[in-house]
């Protein structure tokens, strides 16, 4: 959006103007040299009258004076007038953190009271309450390393998953944490959401082995600082011959601290406040910038440099001008005063605020064509969204490869062919497109086991989305206002919404352990089965 602010009219580049007094001082040389001055000097005076032209005098003077109006335009277009400002893409240059969580039996400890694990979850509860900046992930590891949320740059959605985090949440055996196993996965999660800077924060409650350090070192040679909040107590650690902590600290390059009782241990990490990425960075939108308005005065500039043609050349211009569209391709959606980078920016925003507001057909439009994993992930997601998985599942191909490896491709693709075996024949989707509720399709017959897993793994998935929806809307009930009778005002097509919306939600049990450790038990039967 443009801020029309005439009172803060000034020169981007002001000095261009140091050559007005040179193109004066030319003016002045040859003001004088004109076609009919040249034979006035030649020409016996008794008969210029009848061997000059007049006209021809004036017509070169009028040349000269156009000549000069042209210079002084142009210097002035070169001096970058601006009196507004305009939201530009900035790049965001904030380095992203994963956090690695030890859920391993030794974090049952009650050697800080009332145990390591309560203290290490209202540790990172405060660590993504009071982070300024930057994309924030959080994985779970105990003998194995666990995605619980991707990178986001909203730490609530992180948060919703706090409660949830114990050590019987993990799948398998008990075991000992494989720290090395966590710095190779937060890594993993960094290179495919784009990133080649970022912070690994392991939050520990267990010795690490030295396959921990080599670890670290690895990933701090891809770029990924590798620091340490150690949740063992120094008598602990000392009696166990040291935790490790400090040597996978220093081979990734990081930092390593005590677990306290205040913020003075994340303020040592250098965690609270996201450090400069270097390369890595993601555009988003934000901030603004003088806009250069020079090119307002080539139009006349243009006029001026029509009249040097023959004669009769300037008439021709101008109605060439005149039949030419201003903006010839506008119809066709292309803005020419915009960079290909500045297009593809915009029509993202086009479709993520059609996607929000449900038109998922004018979303997919908008994204179609546009370059990169991103831009045909949120493609395959509007296309799932209208029923079309083929077309969804070819999305998601072209998003994988321009990013191979990406998660969220991977499992919404997974996602969109099992709701594909379980489309009936002939089947539209999973509703009507008339919006009748009663025809919904059945599940296809499938191996009772296939079946059991997809259908918890739906259940896994829904009720964490109705938890963010839950967490979204006391966040949004907190923001609101409240009348001075304490009660919230709202409209009738809100108070129906938010009716529908809690109805909805009591029909889903809220058990984010339980959904938690069942979508993980499924990518240990994943992982088991592929021989991971």
């Amino acid at each position: 959006m443009i801020d029309f602010a005439p009172a803060g009219f000034h020169l981007l580049r002001p000095w261009w103007l140091l050559a007005l007094p040179v193109v004066a001082w030319l003016a002045w040389k040859w003001r004088g040299r004109n076609a009919a001055g040249a034979w006035e000097r030649v020409v016996d005076p008794a008969l210029r009258a009848h061997l000059l032209e007049p006209a021809a005098a004036r017509g070169a003077r009028w040349r000269a004076w156009g000549a000069w109006l042209a210079a002084v335009l142009a210097l002035l277009a070169l001096a970058g007038p601006s009196w507004r400002r305009e939201a530009q893409p900035l790049w965001e240059a904030k380095a992203p953190l994963v956090v690695a969580f030890d859920l391993s039996p030794a974090m049952l400890a009650a050697d800080l009271p009332p145990s390591r694990l309560a203290r290490a979850r209202a540790k990172l509860a405060t660590l993504l309450r009071e982070r300024r900046g930057g994309e924030v992930g959080l994985l779970v590891y105990a003998d194995g390393a666990y995605t619980v949320a991707p990178l986001t740059d909203d730490a609530a959605n992180v948060a919703v998953f706090l409660d949830a985090l114990a050590p019987d949440i993990m799948p398998g055996a008990p075991g000992e944490a494989d720290a090395a196993a966590a710095i190779d996965r937060a890594a993993q999660l960094l290179r495919q959401a784009g990133f080649d800077r970022g912070d690994v924060l392991l939050v520990s409650g267990s010795a690490m082995p030295a396959s921990a350090a080599t670890a670290a070192a690895q990933a701090a040679r891809a770029g990924y600082r590798v620091s340490v909040l150690d949740a063992v107590p120094a008598a602990a650690g000392a009696a166990a011959g040291g935790t490790g902590a400090g040597a996978v600290a220093a081979a990734g390059g990081g930092r390593r601290a005590a677990l306290a009782g205040d913020d003075g241990d994340l303020a040592a990490l250098g965690v609270l406040e996201a450090a400069t990425a270097g390369a890595a960075g993601r555009e988003r939108e934000g901030g603004a910038s003088w806009r250069d308005d020079g090119y307002w005065l080539l139009l006349p500039l243009l006029v001026l440099a029509a009249f040097a043609f023959r004669r009769n050349g300037a008439i021709a211009v101008l109605a060439l001008c005149l039949l030419v569209p201003w903006r010839p391709a506008a119809a066709a959606g292309v803005d020419w005063w915009r960079r290909a980078d500045q297009q593809a920016h915009q029509r993202m925003e086009q479709g993520a605020k059609a996607y929000r507001a449900g038109d998922y057909a004018a979303a997919a439009r908008a994204w179609q064509g546009v370059p990169g994993a991103d831009a045909e992930y949120n493609r395959g997601n509007a296309l799932a969204r209208q029923g079309r998985y083929e077309d969804a599942i070819a999305a998601y191909d072209a998003a994988l490869r321009a990013r191979p490896g990406m998660a969220d491709a991977i499992a919404n693709r997974k996602a969109v062919q099992a709701a594909m075996k379980r489309r009936p024949p002939g089947g539209k989707g999973d509703r009507d497109p008339s919006g009748d509720k009663g025809d919904r399709e059945k599940p296809q017959d499938a191996e009772p086991g296939q079946r059991d897993g997809q259908q918890a793994q739906e259940r896994a998935e829904a009720a964490e989305q109705a938890q963010r929806e839950r967490a979204a809307a006391r966040a949004r009930a907190g923001d609101r206002g409240t009348p001075q009778d304490g009660r919230m005002q709202e409209s009738q097509a809100e108070h129906e919404r938010r009716l529908a919306n809690q109805a909805k939600l009591q029909r889903v049990p809220d058990d984010p352990g339980g959904l938690l450790r069942e979508r993980l038990r499924l990518e240990y039967e994943r992982r088991r089965a592929e021989g991971e």
